[in-house]
């Protein structure tokens, strides 16, 4: 089992969830999270007036997804199709348990 943690914009979320679907991912976990990245932020207006400024966070989505190891060619390729920006992490998953059924690894995903 592998974990896939992709770092998007809220306008991505969506289309990476519908299309997930399709390929019969059964659950995702989204988190709105304030971060930074490499690009500059863009300026925003501070008040009514004219007074602009730079952020130093923007908003961003973490969307976690646990599947199977052969499932993760399908899962990057709907990410990048549906995600304009941002980032994808995976990483290995040694053990899952399923609190109320008691079933472990791919059974409890």
């Amino acid at each position: 089992m592998i974990r896939i943690e992709v770092v998007v914009g809220q306008g991505d979320i969506k289309g990476i969830s519908d299309g997930l679907k399709k390929v019969e991912v059964g659950g995702i976990t989204v988190m709105k999270v304030r971060g930074r990245g490499k690009s500059k932020n863009p300026k925003i207006h501070a008040a009514k007036g004219t007074e602009m400024f730079t952020p130093e966070f923007n908003d961003k989505f973490i969307i976690q997804i646990i599947v199977e190891e052969k499932s993760e060619g399908d899962v990057i390729r709907i990410i990048r199709e549906n995600a304009k920006i941002g980032k994808i992490f995976i990483s290995p998953i040694i053990r899952a348990l399923d609190i109320a059924s008691g079933e472990e690894n791919e059974k409890a995903i």
